[in-house]
């Protein structure tokens, strides 16, 4: 148990009703998951006002209520915090719970639309090849050291972050690598840590049904920069037009780096194949198993962080050449009849026209591109027209489908798709709302040399329809059918 004044400390408090001296065994925001002598934050979320449910959490034995708005009358021996911000509050008060355990290992967020999982999952790999103890917290997975724990958010919520912080402390763990999405920033989730460094990736049309706007999506990234401590490290790409601005108001120590302009760290591209990369960082060479423009900005990003970070260059440079792909992120597979087919993770516009740059740089003859993809529903639906006229823009066929439609119509996410083909591209494309017949259709369309790139849900093994998720992975599903026509 501990002192709830000490799991409050840094809170910022407008009242107390009660006792901060109680002793109380957890902290919860989920009234259903209070047991007795908990202490109970009332989250405002998008979807629920933790405040309806106070009593329910006092009957199940809360001893501690904090929340933004007090209610109109309190329960005796129940103390009452009134905070500034609930979230806010919950971060803070789940570091304090967990003994501050960003402090005892170097954590760096990696934010940005698109490459946070891999450069996270990548730094993850290369740090435990140069032997360290490692932990992550991606998209993916939660990773603690040897140890794997499943994830459902990008960020996840603050508890669950320092709860596994803390099991890094127990196991050792010297660095910690961890996406940081907008959402989580906005909702706080990661008050009250202790970065050691920040990287961001780049920024593009994503998430605009949360934020509103481009410029307050931009603005949310930026938060992350502007509270590093001064010992931390701000690696940020310039070749963004936004990556700069990550930088305007940061204490941290100030890195860049870039392919096309001036910067701390550079690269360029010498080679480029299906088999890998040949690239030069900082004049030195080096053969990447990952392809394409993207993957080359990723791979300049973690080696900077790793020379950040006090691993020694050469080695660095022999360990980045050992990392393979992160599942989902431009995996593929070559059939016995040479039909290729690519997995990614592309749901956004701006990652779709870069996967498929980096297939259309790679042709060699009249290979034919196949791009089976959809748009995920309850989500921006901006985006969808956008999507729509760069899978038929960039391929030979475009084949809509269902992605994970959620609680929306998938034909009614298909026809905003649609309406941003031109009318010269409209016979190259398809709409079928079964994914697996989409995927089928791609393969029986493909002949020897083609391409079938399958983007939308990359790493995911599951599709979400009304609140029910059932299998399917993409890169199971296609290897299958086309391991099937192989026979």
């Amino acid at each position: 148990m501990k002192a709830l004044k000490d799991i409050l400390y840094g809170v910022g408090i407008k009242s107390v009703s009660g006792s901060t001296a109680a002793m109380v065994n957890s902290v919860c925001f989920d009234s259903r998951k209070v047991g007795m002598d908990d202490v109970f934050i009332a989250i405002k979320g998008t979807l629920t006002d933790g405040h309806k449910y106070i009593d329910t959490a006092i009957e199940s034995g809360a001893k501690a209520i904090v929340c933004e708005i007090l209610p109109k009358s309190f329960v005796n021996e129940v103390t009452y915090v009134e905070v500034k911000n609930g979230n806010a509050a919950l971060a803070i008060m789940a570091s304090n719970f967990y003994d501050n355990p960003s402090k005892n290992l170097k954590l760096v967020g990696v934010t940005g639309t698109n490459g946070k999982t891999t450069i996270s999952s990548l730094l993850f790999q290369l740090f435990k090849k140069a032997g360290f103890k490692v932990g992550l917290i991606s998209t993916i997975k939660i990773m603690v050291d040897d140890t794997e724990y499943a994830t459902s958010h990008t960020t996840p919520d603050a508890m669950t972050i320092n709860h596994h912080l803390a099991l890094m402390n127990e196991a050792g763990v010297e660095y910690c690598f961890m996406e940081v999405s907008s959402h989580g920033i906005h909702q706080k989730r990661t008050q009250g840590l202790e970065f050691a460094g920040a990287i961001f990736s780049n920024l593009s049309h994503d998430h605009l049904d949360y934020h509103k706007t481009f410029a307050e999506y931009r603005d949310t990234k930026k938060t992350l920069f502007d509270e590093l401590p001064k010992s931390a490290f701000a690696l940020t790409n310039i070749d963004d037009k936004n990556g700069l601005v990550m930088l305007q108001n940061t204490k941290a120590k100030k890195q860049t780096y870039a392919l096309k302009n001036y910067a701390d760290y550079r690269a360029q591209i010498l080679e480029n194949q299906f088999d890998g990369q040949l690239l030069k960082i900082n004049d030195h060479e080096l053969w990447s198993k990952l392809i394409g423009l993207f993957n080359a900005y990723n791979m300049l990003a973690i080696y900077a962080t790793a020379d950040l970070l006090g691993l020694e260059q050469l080695e660095t440079l022999r360990l980045l050449s050992e990392l393979d792909n992160v599942d989902g992120r431009f995996q593929y597979f070559i059939s016995k009849e040479k039909i290729t087919a690519i997995v990614d993770y592309a749901h956004t516009p701006d990652a779709l026209k870069n996967v498929l740059d980096t297939i259309n740089a790679l042709r060699t003859g009249n290979e034919n591109v196949i791009t089976v993809v959809g748009c995920g529903g309850d989500r921006d639906r901006s985006k969808r027209p956008v999507m729509g006229h760069i899978a038929s823009e960039m391929s030979n066929k475009a084949i809509f489908t269902s992605d994970n439609p959620r609680t929306e119509l998938p034909n009614a996410i298909i026809e905003e798709m649609e309406a941003g083909v031109e009318p010269q591209n409209t016979k190259k494309i398809l709409s079928i709302e079964n994914r697996k017949q989409a995927i089928k259709t791609a393969c029986q369309l493909a002949v020897a040399n083609d391409i079938i790139l399958v983007a939308g849900k990359g790493h995911e093994t599951y599709q979400e329809t009304n609140g029910n998720r059932v299998d399917f992975d993409d890169f199971k599903v296609v290897k299958e059918l086309l391991e099937s026509m192989d026979k």
